[in-house]
């Protein structure tokens, strides 16, 4: 009855819209601490208010995958699962299963669109053995593979990582080869591989030496070590094979967490990222294919290599879900979660379910520093995340009132309010970032749902447009939208395969709902429909404004700015804690190129960020006095 009465009162508001405000949750909300489970499950166990749609019609949406399998990653940085290729097809993976209990059927689901329809709901998994955590890529000429890891007695090495191929996307019979890890830990979960080079012939994968609390057994010193590997012939051969990098050995990590990474590669180029609240957020790049890496602290927690009896302060952090995207010039963009942690007694570890916010980066930036507050949210002192540049995701308040109408209680993810990103760039510099988010007035009466929001900068993360509602749909109401995953590769649309549950959280962890139908969808996005923001908000190309040069400076710094039409042009300098430390009013200026000068003598040494506005437009920079 309750279902049936939110539905006609939400019928009834299906034409109202919301308005563009974060919803802010209160301090008790905030300061709302929940231990964490310090064993991931590799398993499973055995045993309203009128609701406003987005401003664009809701996207085209295809079911692809049955499963009541509902966990796709244990700490939400999800795997590529998806691919478009540019002939229109699309292959899509997942886990799945839909034997209840022990998913004894557990694997890879798959379905494959052949550029006119998609085809009947896996039946079956790909291998013969039980698997999870595929992850799925273009492969030579016009072929596919997939990498899951195996689980279950029957399997050749419960751990190894578990390659299927065909030559040809979308038909034949599935080949199989075995990966295994190092002599004495040949043991490896969760990878994620991706592929790269001429007709995507490269193989790249990481993946981690089984930890001790899921039955494996400490790796040069680590408990859980993220190793990568190369293949450059089709899995024959291996080249680096289990390579641990000398900059994510023990030095530096005790270990690391399981489905905290993510991979990305364009061409030569390769990247991934690594990282959680009890351990820096990291990217390691090579420019060679895999040969050679370069290191990138991201994010440098405040409590390196924590140790139990090691009491903290609660410090804002990275969460574990983050997602990295190679544009067309090489560099490296990378979307993350935002939370805060805590170790009260030096033995438990706490994360802050409703801790609200998503991150932004990428290589032209200054990376964030070990300060308990760097990564904090909220605008208050201490942070280095600044609105709409590096801070652009949050809740959203949509029906205006300014608070934020949730329940307070949500799934079991061990992630922020705002998480699950996925990042991709396209050709023309346009930056896409897809998110799950705690959404007001969605809940089943118990728990809050989350549901998928997006943005997009129209010149590579430098501003940011409006935010859109993709699970706005009416058919969403009493949906939990989570796991997105993006194709690396678009054309008009974008493409993002995710997961649809019918209750909060995860059955498989142990969380209070029991086993239901699970739906991954396939999401087609047009970004003519998903830009409106940009153009409605005055975003567009047409108000540029260059990075202060000289930077760092002493004495004076000038700012270029090139406007489109006339307008009123101002320039205003906060220092970290957010206070207005200088001004500047350049009147009305005609189009074309104004520079604007900042005199640093009237500055102290230290960083500071520069916003320019013209009209209702805004971009904000960072500068270094020295």
């Amino acid at each position: 009855m309750k279902r049936i009465l939110l539905f006609t009162i939400a019928l009834g508001f299906a034409i109202s819209t919301f308005a563009q405000q974060r919803a802010v949750a209160t301090k008790e909300l905030r300061n709302k601490a929940v231990p964490m489970e310090k064993a991931i499950t590799e398993s499973n166990f055995t045993n309203q208010q009128a609701l406003p749609q987005a401003d664009f019609w809701p996207p085209e949406e295809d079911d692809v995958i049955w499963t009541r399998y509902d966990l796709q990653s244990n700490s939400s940085s999800c795997q590529s699962r998806i691919h478009v290729y540019e002939d229109g097809t699309i292959g899509v993976v997942a886990t799945y299963a839909v034997e209840d209990g022990a998913f004894g059927d557990r694997g890879t689901g798959y379905n494959y669109y052949d550029g006119s329809e998609w085809g009947e709901f896996p039946t079956e998994r790909i291998e013969t053995d039980r698997t999870g955590w595929p992850s799925y890529a273009a492969f030579g000429e016009n072929g596919e593979i997939a990498a899951s890891h195996y689980s279950g007695q029957s399997a050749p090495l419960p751990g190894a990582i578990a390659f299927s191929w065909r030559d040809e996307k979308g038909t034949g019979d599935w080949q199989h080869f075995d990966f295994f890890g190092p002599a004495d830990h040949e043991d490896l979960l969760w990878p994620r591989m991706t592929t790269g080079g001429v007709d995507n012939s490269v193989i790249h994968l990481i993946a981690l030496t089984k930890p001790v609390a899921n039955g494996g057994t400490v790796y040069e010193g680590m408990d859980g070590a993220l190793l990568y590997s190369r293949s450059t012939d089709g899995g024959v051969t291996w080249d680096p094979e289990n390579y641990l990098d000398p900059e994510m050995n023990i030095d530096y990590y005790l270990g690391i967490s399981g489905d905290t990474y993510e991979i990305a590669s364009r061409g030569d180029v390769v990247a991934y990222v690594a990282g959680d609240a009890w351990s820096d957020l990291v990217m390691m790049k090579s420019e060679d294919a895999g040969l050679t890496w370069t290191k990138t602290v991201i994010w440098t927690n405040p409590y390196p290599l924590w140790t139990t009896g090691t009491v903290t302060d609660t410090f804002y952090c990275a969460d574990g879900a983050q997602s990295v995207a190679i544009d067309q010039t090489g560099k490296a963009h990378v979307a993350f979660g935002v939370n805060r942690a805590l170790s009260v007694d030096g033995t438990a570890q706490s994360w802050f379910p409703y801790v609200d916010g998503l991150a932004y980066w990428n290589e032209d930036r200054p990376t964030f520093s070990d300060d308990i507050n760097a990564l904090n949210p909220y605008g208050e002192a201490g942070t280095e995340l600044v609105d709409d540049y590096s801070l652009v995701g949050w809740a959203q308040d949509l029906d205006n009132n300014g608070v934020w109408d949730v329940l307070g209680e949500c799934g079991l993810y061990y992630v922020g309010a705002s998480s699950m990103p996925q990042i991709h760039v396209d050709d023309n510099n346009y930056v896409y970032i897809v998110y799950a988010s705690i959404t007001e007035s969605y809940n089943n009466g118990a728990q809050d749902f989350r549901h998928l929001w997006a943005r997009v900068s129209p010149n590579g993360g430098e501003w940011w447009g409006s935010f859109e509602h993709l699970t706005s749909d009416l058919v969403h109401i009493f949906d939990e939208c989570v796991f997105p995953s993006i194709s690396e590769y678009s054309d008009d649309n974008i493409y993002i395969a995710y997961q649809v549950d019918q209750e909060p959280g995860l059955h498989v962890r142990g969380d209070e709902d029991p086993p239901t139908d699970n739906y991954i969808k396939v999401m087609t996005v047009s970004k003519e429909d998903i830009e409106v923001g940009v153009k409605e908000s005055g975003l567009e190309i047409g108000f540029e404004v260059a990075q202060n040069t000289p930077n760092p400076f002493t004495g004076s710094t000038t700012v270029a700015v090139n406007v489109k039409k006339a307008t009123d042009l101002t320039l205003e300098v906060t220092n970290m804690m957010g206070q207005v430390v200088y001004t500047y009013d350049a009147g009305h200026v005609g189009a074309g190129l104004t520079r604007i000068n900042i005199d640093g003598n009237e500055l102290s040494k230290g960083v500071y960020f520069y916003t320019v506005k013209a009209g209702k437009q805004a971009v904000t920079n960072k500068m270094i006095v020295e």
